[in-house]
């Protein structure tokens, strides 16, 4: 996962919300789901709504986060595009992020 998501989740939960010890189990579990994609990648949904579905897009919860990946099967590669807070508009965050 990119650094700056890494920085970006911490700092929430630990200067927002007070709560270091938080941040770094919050940091560890999403961290221990995407390293698991590395085996049946395809076992979480695809995202329901075009354009994302047909270009493979797919989810994963983690507590409040929810990270979004698209795995090539052929070259065995998962790639983690966005992890974000669940209660965003999630639509306008892809959006932001896909060329249509």
């Amino acid at each position: 996962m990119p650094k700056k998501i890494y920085v970006g989740i911490f700092e929430y939960i630990a200067f927002e919300l007070l709560s270091i010890d938080n941040a770094k189990k919050q940091l560890k579990r999403l961290e221990r789901k995407i390293l698991s994609l590395n085996e049946m990648p395809e076992r979480f949904p695809r995202y329901g709504k075009e354009p994302w579905y047909s270009r493979g897009l797919r989810f994963v919860t983690v507590d409040n986060y929810i990270v979004f990946y698209i795995p090539d099967i052929k070259e065995q590669v998962v790639t983690v595009l966005r992890v974000m807070y669940s209660a965003r508009n999630i639509e306008k965050q892809l959006s932001t992020y896909t060329k249509q």
